[in-house]
């Protein structure tokens, strides 16, 4: 471990240098100067350098607006924010590879902290898929810690995560599944894909549209990192679904994604004009953002403005907990309800039933495909567990 304080390189002087350069404003810099002192300004965390801010100068940051300081939202509410919804990918992750989800130790902080529901191991087939899973996990994980020790005691607590109900109750809600059964997204390598897409996909947005936000370049390099890190998992689930010919349940997604954040057409399925759409681009081959208000609508599986739902049941901890009003003139017409339709860019007014549809649109086939999978599985007692790819009869 270096030993920052006797360096000379990381003395007094640079560190001050480095605070000023990092920081757009006065605010941040009185913050981080502030912080810093208490660490004794000889001890520079990884943070102070592009890696990890320090706990004792993320503490100086209030979660919540700067108030007198600038009227803006805090980089810490924003980074809290996205905290939330690493929790949420973490405990996915780790259920479906280690058959538990993350330790307390990482769930404590301001706010109620609450329970998981659902979750499991899953039995993967395919031994890629799983390695796949072993690593975005341990990602997801680390993600929590770092986030964490750079809010330190402004960290929010891990809201109520349920990661098993929300698929069943959209399910039935669009008439997809009748009403003594349910979807498990860990029910086999395709669900648990179709499931990670979900959540990929939203968490590369959710970076790129909070970016702007961030007003401290320590903090910002830092989610760029994130943000990096997202996009590649999002590309390795999306080239996984598109290798298992799962475009069709994929494009549901999608749609339903677009449903919930809004009348903008930007979500993009895994197939586009007949070819592999791996990286969803637009014409200046850029991604695009999403507001923490559509976010929420997706992880609250509303389009319409809510402070708890879906995936999370009692909401998000933080001053950044409320989903917008994107349900104005939508009228469902059932289009995805009864599995008809739902190609990508069409009919998105029909996916929105009972304002909860981002499940049931992974839901659209999830029955389908868990039927085809047992079929295949029957009909290949004998083949190898390495096989990357589940047949379908």
């Amino acid at each position: 471990m270096i030993d920052w304080k006797g360096s000379a390189v990381f003395g007094k002087q640079y560190v001050r240098e480095l605070i000023t350069r990092s920081a757009e404003n006065g605010v941040d810099r009185r913050r981080f100067m502030r912080g810093a002192g208490a660490a004794g300004l000889g001890v520079v965390g990884a943070g102070l350098v592009g890696a990890a801010a320090t706990p004792a100068a993320a503490a100086a940051v209030s979660d919540g607006p700067s108030g007198g300081d600038s009227g803006a939202i805090s980089d810490a509410a924003i980074l809290n924010f996205a905290l939330n919804l690493e929790y949420l990918e973490g405990q996915f992750y780790s259920y479906a590879v280690n058959g538990y989800g993350l330790p307390d130790a990482l769930t404590t902080g301001k706010g109620t902290r609450g329970s998981v529901s659902g979750g499991r191991q899953v039995k993967f087939r395919s031994r890629s898929v799983r390695q796949y899973a072993e690593e975005i996990a341990r990602d997801e994980r680390e993600h929590v810690a770092f986030l964490r020790g750079a809010l330190g005691s402004s960290a929010v607590a891990q809201p109520k995560i349920d990661i098993q109900s929300s698929f069943t109750a959209a399910a039935r809600a669009a008439g997809l599944i009748g009403p003594n059964q349910t979807f498990d997204p860990y029910a086999n390598d395709n669900n648990f894909l179709l499931a990670a897409f979900i959540f990929e996909d939203v968490g590369v947005t959710a970076y790129k549209g909070a970016a702007p936000l961030i007003s401290n370049k320590t903090y910002l390099g830092a989610a760029a990192g994130i943000l990096a890190v997202e996009a590649y998992h999002a590309a390795n689930i999306r080239t996984a679904l598109f290798e298992r010919d799962l475009a069709t349940e994929a494009g549901k997604i999608s749609d339903a994604r677009d449903s919930l954040d809004g009348p903008s057409d930007d979500d993009q399925g895994i197939v586009k004009n007949g070819k592999a759409n791996i990286v969803p681009a637009d014409n200046n081959g850029l991604a695009f953002g999403r507001s923490t208000e559509q976010v929420l609508n997706i992880v609250y599986l509303t389009p319409k403005k809510a402070t708890s739902g879906g995936f999370f049941p009692a909401g998000v901890n933080g001053s950044i907990h409320t989903s917008g009003a994107n349900d104005t003139g939508r009228t469902p017409v059932g289009g995805m309800a009864t599995g008809g339709g739902g190609t990508q860019n069409t009919q998105k007014a029909g996916m929105v039933v009972g304002g909860a549809t981002l499940a049931a649109a992974t839901v659209a086939g999830a029955a389908a495909i868990t039927r085809r999978n047992n079929q295949a599985a029957d009909a290949s007692a004998g083949a190898s567990n390495e096989s990357d790819h589940t047949p379908a009869p």
